[in-house]
């Protein structure tokens, strides 16, 4: 089968890895999204998955738009009888998705319909979602919008970062890959099935800004903005009038005035009173530091105090 792999970061990785280590669905092209700068001085560098694909001796397109000519002329050169994205980046205009023989497949970090869009993982621990996972859809000119061949499901851990579920939704993605290629070459893959709009949610694209914590705001939702934003943006907050970086902490009971700091009842954690309960903090960052314990922070601030 001559397969089209197109990804750009991390999370395309392992899908990337299961294609490669298989004679019968190695890629014959991969697609990705332009190099960029990094870095104070902005030198070029490649993405994870344009790095895999040097290293495999695979062949790298990077058209900054699928909608010229010339790249849709490339990519038909290939003969592609499945297109495979994950994490691409870029929407497949209709004239692109006509092109394989037998369609183009997109792994979701969702279970769709539900978080469509650009943060799925990130939105699922930020409403509070029990479950998540990751959904084999057959594309069409929509957002996320195709029917879906295959689901798998995972349980959201309670103290589960976006960073940590990441990690695992990318390996379950290979395996619901695998699965569902070893599907079809059996003549078993399940019949698509179409989405309900009506059920649909919609996972925008996050911002710095997204993460700025208000204490006016119950702390189980602050613990669950702490989480959804790490390791990035990752959550920020004012305290004693200058803004830290959250990177750990946790909801619970308690009362104090929302900003307050006050000791926690652990040995190792801080609280800062919420609208309602207090956030547990264990771990923050002043801007241009390292991260420290909450805890330190603390005894440091009350022996300056």
């Amino acid at each position: 089968m001559r397969i089209v792999f197109a990804g750009t970061p991390a999370f395309a990785l392992p899908a990337l890895t299961a294609l490669v280590s298989s004679a019968a669905w190695r890629p014959v092209a991969v697609l990705a999204q332009p190099d960029r700068g990094a870095g104070r001085g902005r030198k070029l560098r490649f993405g994870p998955v344009k790095q895999a694909a040097v290293e495999a001796g695979i062949e790298v397109l990077q058209p900054h738009t699928l909608k010229d000519a010339e790249a849709r002329a490339a990519l038909a050169d290939l003969r592609p009888d499945l297109i495979v994205t994950a994490a691409y980046g870029l929407l497949l205009p209709p004239e692109v998705l006509a092109v394989p023989r037998l369609g183009c497949w997109n792994l979701h970090a969702s279970l769709l319909p539900r978080w469509r869009g650009a943060s799925p993982i990130n939105q699922a621990i930020l409403a509070g979602d029990e479950q998540t996972g990751i959904s084999l859809m057959h594309m069409d000119a929509g957002l996320d919008t195709g029917p879906v061949i295959l689901q798998r499901a995972v349980t959201i851990g309670d103290d589960e970062t976006a960073g940590e579920l990441h990690d695992r939704l990318a390996a379950l993605a290979a395996e619901v890959l695998v699965d569902g290629l070893q599907k079809m070459a059996a003549g078993q893959l399940p019949q698509p099935a179409s989405q309900d709009d009506s059920l649909a949610t919609h996972a925008p694209l996050i911002s710095k800004a997204d993460a700025e914590l208000d204490w006016q705001r119950p702390a189980e939702e602050l613990a669950r903005m702490v989480r959804g934003y790490h390791p990035w943006p990752v959550a920020t907050a004012e305290i004693d009038g200058r803004s830290w970086r959250i990177h750990r902490a946790r909801a619970a009971d308690g009362r104090a005035t929302p900003g307050e700091v006050i000791a926690g009842r652990g040995p190792d954690v801080v609280a800062v009173g919420c609208g309602r309960g207090v956030l547990e903090i264990e771990r923050l960052q002043a801007p241009g530091r390292r991260p420290v314990a909450a805890r330190d922070w603390f005894n440091a601030r009350r022996t300056v105090a």
